[in-house]
């Protein structure tokens, strides 16, 4: 009875007037991202981050949100008709939805990519309904050293389910790490790393690094590879599929649904590593393997469900432990604290109507993307015949004023310039970002966690082996650490993303 208390107070917030217009612009947007190559959910909620100031903190919550769900919605638009993901979760969709388009069932497959989508949200959406108050009620036995165990667990699974390789994704955390430790020691207040530079004092800010590394490094490497105007399949075709096709989409609906909402639970994990395993799943279940790559309706409903699924199941570790597992939660995290929320499982206790409305807008949005996507498809890929040197002005101007405004400091727009230059030096070296982003959110309570949790036991460090929790989460670390070391689990990994 409480579960359906709560979500009557979620539906109640969440479908206030207010709350209804910031889920359908965060819902727009995500999709507009989503379909546009070139501009991802963590640049542009990145870029938003300072309008946030003038929302409620709910409102904030449920429009940013609706950017990262519905960018997996609008992912799939370009996929299926360009062979272009607008999204990099929806990059597998583009074997099976193009060869689809190619046939004249391009219509089919966006229906069957927007219905598992909204069955995948919704089966998401009650899974963290009934999840977040278990892993909430854990949560509240956690002391400093299970936090810091928790926290290195996300580091460890965020370098091992990177792009690129191991060391790379290493050297990323550990950048991260320092860039987070810039500023006053959280014990003392001296100053670290400032270089006798006034502005650093407080530390580096989190929206200069999000845009530079994800916003301005994007629009320069775009530049670059000289994208401009896209094509498009001329013919949508009918948006039913045939009873044949609804038939092999169902099950793979179902399956990809399942594994997306387990994998995106995970550290690390979320639609990317959702949408791939749920392809690779597929195929190796199928009894026609040959089929996939040529026009399977099962490489197009497997993939989305799972995505979409995996994307909102990553909310559950930032609402109940606030750990954020991938770049997007991290943005969730610095959006809360703009707004002087702790994240962790105090949240649903001190601030029920702002939990329970956010994951009650969750269903809300994927109701909305059903009802917007499928007739605005035209429309979506008329927007894609603008060309990209009319869009990226707009880009980087919102760029500047978004890190201007956070604390009218021209400092911070110099910084994002900087942290553009060193995401394009990164994305040369083909090296992941996303675990620095992790690491530098993460790394500051990292480290108060691990103080207190010495303070607390007079230096000694065999508090992080004496408590149980801490124990198993350190243990699951260390077969973390030694699974990523053996020749097949790497060979696996690297097939992956190579994929």
């Amino acid at each position: 009875m409480d579960l359906l208390a709560n979500l009557d107070l979620g539906l109640a917030v969440a479908v206030s007037p207010q709350n209804l217009m910031w889920c359908l612009v965060g819902c727009l947007l995500g999709t507009l991202i989503g379909v546009l190559p070139g501009v991802g959910p963590v640049a542009t909620i990145a870029m938003l981050l300072p309008v946030t100031f003038h929302l409620t903190p709910v409102s904030a919550l449920i429009m940013l949100a609706g950017i990262y769900y519905g960018a997996q919605y609008g992912g799939s638009t370009t996929a299926i008709l360009m062979r272009m993901p607008g999204e990099s979760s929806s990059v597998v969709t583009c074997l099976d939805g193009h060869a689809m388009a190619r046939k004249g069932r391009a219509g089919a497959a966006l229906t069957i990519a927007a219905l598992g989508s909204f069955f995948a949200g919704t089966v998401a959406t009650v899974l963290i309904a009934v999840a977040s108050p278990l892993l909430a009620a854990l949560a509240h036995q956690f002391a400093a050293a299970d936090y810091f165990a928790l926290m290195l667990l996300g580091l460890v699974g965020a370098v091992v389910l990177a792009h690129g390789s191991v060391p790379k994704a290493i050297a990323m955390v550990l950048l991260g790490l320092l860039l987070g430790f810039v500023g006053g020691d959280v014990n003392s207040g001296v100053q670290r790393f400032t270089f006798g530079i006034p502005e650093l004092q407080d530390g580096i800010g989190f929206v200069p690094v999000a845009m530079g590394l994800f916003g301005l490094a994007e629009i320069i490497l775009n530049l670059e590879k000289g994208v401009d105007v896209y094509g498009a399949i001329a013919r949508i075709g009918s948006l039913w599929p045939t009873r044949e096709e609804a038939r092999r989409a169902v099950p793979a609906v179902l399956r990809g649904t399942a594994l997306g909402s387990v994998l995106g639970m995970l550290p690390g994990g979320g639609a990317i590593l959702s949408s791939f395993t749920a392809y690779v799943l597929e195929k190796r279940l199928s009894r026609e393997p040959q089929r996939f790559g040529d026009g399977a309706v099962e490489g197009v409903a497997a993939p989305e469900a799972a995505n979409n699924a995996g994307a909102q199941t990553s909310f559950v570790p930032l609402l109940t432990l606030g750990i954020p597992e991938n770049p997007v939660m991290a943005l969730m995290v610095g959006a809360m604290m703009i707004h002087g929320i702790q994240p962790g499982p105090e949240v649903m206790t001190k601030q029920p109507q702002l939990f329970w409305g956010l994951i009650a807008s969750m269903w809300v949005g994927n109701l909305m993307l059903l009802v917007i996507n499928l007739p605005l498809v035209g429309v979506w890929v008329r927007l894609l015949g603008i060309p990209y040197r009319l869009l990226f002005p707009v880009i980087l101007l919102f760029c500047a004023i978004g890190a201007y405004s956070v604390a009218n400091s021209g400092f911070d727009v110099l910084l994002t310039a900087v942290f553009g230059l060193l995401g394009y030096a990164l994305a040369k070296l083909r090296c992941e970002p996303a675990p620095l982003l992790l690491a530098f959110v993460i790394g500051p309570l990292m480290e108060e966690n691990l103080r207190r949790a010495l303070l607390l036991s007079r230096g000694d460090p065999s508090v992080f082996v004496t408590r149980p929790i801490s124990l198993v989460l350190l243990a699951l670390t260390a077969v973390l650490l030694l699974s990523v070391a053996l020749p097949g689990v790497r060979r696996l990994r690297e097939t992956a993303f190579a994929e």
